[in-house]
Formats: structure tokens, sequence, C-alpha cells
């Protein structure tokens, strides 16, 4: 990748020191900026808004449940923010809840005292996960028609709930999602898959808790917010079908990749040998509700509105990127670079907005995750910009498998790098972002945020002094 801005970055790291004051503070404001978004889809808050109880009764956005008259109230959940979407509902029901377990990320945790909580491995399902999804499956059989469900979904919980289908171990469960991520497959191919090689995804957990009460309070962190990709959708109707992922395997080219039994498992599901996901339509989605509590556009638009309280022209470009994370970098520094030199779409001071969920081609043995790289990649682009800073960053508080929500640069980050000796190409070319950025100082660390709605990229443009 060339560096386009035609702007020596050695000569504007050179004059850095009478610009450093202002990315200094153009970086306090990024964070700020984001970390507002992260405020407005804090779990507890979200669950807040949309429920609560009035003589009685459990009121769920339009919804009204008699709690009088459930013999049982159950809380199962997955995800990253399972725990402290728990924890309120701790709040409103109190020892009205009969039972509850959820299963989330190591450390994403909360005090609970009705729920319990079992820790488990994301992305790569694990033992944890495994033991996880026995237990709610076990809770949701014993649920009869008297008795209230409600379950709590939130990104991350495709792989915190993995139980196999019959056939299947765990060990191809790991295997096959290692594949996938590290072909660029997006999100929705990847659960579709996903659906069809579990025993509790693709609606399944509601035809486990059917004919009882079911009420779905979800965290979105897909694209779209499609209900039946967000956690593998297991208490909605299933739209992928085994066909769909054979046509995935086939687009990628796959099938010599995966383990065998997965293979054959979605080969004999297309030949109708094995019965198909629940389908719109299908009874046991009779009693059941879905609410979406949070998601990206929730916490992009409270970032606009930081933005243009602290002094920056907030634009939402999309909340629904997608695709490849390096055409995307480039597709931002095209925009970033306009604003910066000609005022448009937006004068400076200008914060520019975006979410979604990129995906990386692995092709380097490096370490990082898509906001890293999508910041890395993002470097050349804006290179000799001397009041620009970009900040790409996970709501999850985790990008890929570091420590780091991502990464903050700004013009200069280039010109930074040289002098430490280090070439941004190469590790680039080694997917080896975090490394780079622990080097130059400027990787985001946040520890867990106890929720999840794809990435956030905050990039700030002022006037040059």
């Amino acid at each position: 990748m060339r560096r386009n801005s035609g702007i020596d970055a050695q000569a504007m790291e050179e004059t850095l020191p009478a610009n450093r004051k202002i990315l200094t503070k153009m970086r306090a404001d990024a964070e700020s900026i984001f970390r507002a978004g992260l405020a407005a889809v804090a779990p507890e808050a979200a669950v807040t808004r949309s429920c609560r109880i009035d003589a009685g009764r459990l009121r769920v956005a339009d919804r009204c449940y008699d709690l009088d008259r459930y013999e049982n109230i159950y809380v199962i959940g997955c995800g990253k923010a399972a725990a402290a979407m728990a924890r309120s509902m701790e709040a409103l029901l109190g020892d009205r809840i009969s039972a509850g377990i959820v299963t989330v990320k190591y450390g994403h945790r909360a005090d609970l005292k009705r729920v319990r909580i079992v820790e488990a491995g994301h992305p790569v399902p694990d033992d944890g996960g495994a033991e996880g999804a026995r237990r709610i499956l076990a809770l949701a059989q014993a649920a009869g028609r008297d008795d209230l469900v409600i379950c709590l979904i939130s990104g991350g919980g495709s792989a915190l709930l993995p139980l196999p289908a019959d056939g299947l171990t765990l060990a191809d469960k790991q295997a096959t999602i290692k594949v996938l991520i590290a072909c660029g497959a997006s999100i929705h191919e990847i659960n579709a898959i996903r659906k069809h090689t579990s025993a509790i995804k693709g609606g399944l957990l509601a035809r486990t808790v059917h004919p009882a009460t079911l009420v779905t309070l979800i965290v979105s962190d897909v694209v779209g917010d499609d209900l039946d990709v967000i956690a593998s959708g297991p208490c909605v109707p299933d739209v992928s079908t085994f066909a769909d992922c054979l046509g995935i395997l086939d687009t990628y080219r796959l099938a010599d990749r995966l383990p065998a039994a997965v293979f054959a498992h979605l080969k004999a599901g297309a030949a109708g040998e094995i019965p198909e996901t629940p389908k719109r339509g299908d009874p046991v989605f009779r009693h059941g509700f879905q609410l979406i509590v949070a998601s990206n556009i929730d916490a992009v638009r409270a970032a606009g509105a930081e933005a243009a309280r602290i002094g920056y022209s907030p634009l939402i470009l999309s909340s629904m990127l997608e695709g490849d994370t390096r055409q995307a970098a480039r597709l931002h520094g095209g925009i970033i670079k306009e604003v910066f030199k000609s005022g448009h779409p937006l004068p400076p001071p200008a914060c520019l907005l975006s979410g979604g969920e990129t995906t990386v081609v692995v092709r380097g043995d490096g370490l990082g995750g898509r906001n890293q790289e999508f910041a890395l990649a993002l470097a050349p682009e804006i290179a000799g910009c001397t009041a620009v800073v970009a900040l790409s960053a996970g709501t999850d508080g985790t990008d890929g498998p570091t420590d780091a929500a991502g990464a903050i640069i700004d013009g200069a980050t280039l010109a930074r790098a040289e002098n430490l000796g280090l070439d941004y190409r190469r590790y680039l070319e080694a997917n080896d972002a975090y490394r780079f950025f622990k080097k130059t100082g400027e990787l985001l660390v946040t520890g867990p945020t106890n929720t999840n709605v794809m990435d956030m990229r905050v990039i700030l443009v002022r006037t040059p002094r």
C-alpha cells in the first residue's frame, strides 16, 4: 500500500511540536466521544429503558406480563453483556426469579444473586461454553406451560453457546470456527453454519422452551440487527438453510478444510436427511417476543451528540459498515482528506462517525484484530494531515485475540513509526497491527465493557494551525 497524501511523513514529524498540544487534545476528545457511545449501550441502562414493573406486571416495550400467573420465572442467556443484563433483571424481579444461568466471556462478570454465571471462551468455543449451553438447555427443558423464560442475548453469544448437533464434537466446532474466521466470511455466513451444526441455535432453544412464555431481550452486534444472526438466533425463526451452508463452503472453497464430520453433516441436511432449523410460522414461536434493547446506531448517535457538545460538527457515515477492513480504511481515508483539504462534506472541526463490523482476511501470523488492522491501513492514508485523529475500537473492549479494544492514530503516526525503525507495510502484510501499535504506544485498552454492539470509528478533523 502506498502513501496517498503526497506529504513527507518525516517532514511532518519535524513540525509536530507546534501541533502536539492540539493532537493530544483531539486524542482525548476522540476517546471521550467513544466512551459516550459506550454509555448509551450499557446493558443495565438498555434493559431499564425497555422494561419496568408496574403493579405486579412486567412491561417490556408495549407488552405486559402478569407475573402472578407464572409458576416459575427463569432467566437464561449468553453473550458478553449477558451478566450485566441479568443484573438489571435481578433488580427488576428480585426473588421472583426461580433460577437462572448465563454464559459470558471470561472476565465479563457481574455481581448476581439468583442467576449463575458460567465463563467461557470467545471467539473459539471451549468446554466452559459447552457446559454452560448444556445447563441452559436443561433449564429450558424444565420450563412448563405456566412458566416465563427471559432470555438475554448479546454479541459473542454464538461462541458462548456451543452445543454440537448429534454426531459432531466440540473439537469439530472449534476447528470450523477457526477456518471461517480466517477466510474472511461475514458474520451472517459464519452464523448460518453455526446454526446448522448446533443443537441449540437457529431457533432450537425456543423449541425447547415451548410451550412456556419466552421473552428475549437483545443487545445487537450484527449489521442490520437481523434477529436470526445475533448469537445465531437461538430464540427466533431461522431464515438460512443447509443448502445455504453448502453455498458458503463453495464460495470460500472450504469443503476440504472443514472437519469431515461437519461437511458430512451439512450435506446430509441439504439432502433432507437431517431436519431443518425451525422457520417462520412454526408454533414453537407462538408464545415468544423479541426486543432489541441496544444496537450500534444507539452508540453512534450518542457519540455524535457528545462530539457536538464539545465543539465538533458530527456526521454519521453509516452504522452498517461491513466488508474488507482495508478497503474500508481506504474509503474513510478519502473522506478524511476531502474534509481536511476542501471542507466537504462538512468543514472542520468535524467528527466523522461510523459503525458496523468489517472482516479481515488473515494471510500472516501476526497478532491483532479488525480495528487495529483498520487503523494501520488508515495510517498511510492520513500521513501528513496535521490535525487528524482516528479511533477505531470494538465496543466490547476487545479486538481479536488481544487485550486492546483497538487503536488511536493521527497524521504523524507513520512518522513516529519510521523514527522507531518500524515499516508499517511489513506489519500490515503479517496482520501484526497489535505489535506495531504496541511499539508506537497507540493501542486503546479499555478492559471488558460488558456490552457489545460491534465496532465504532471516531475520526476528528481540525483546521491545522
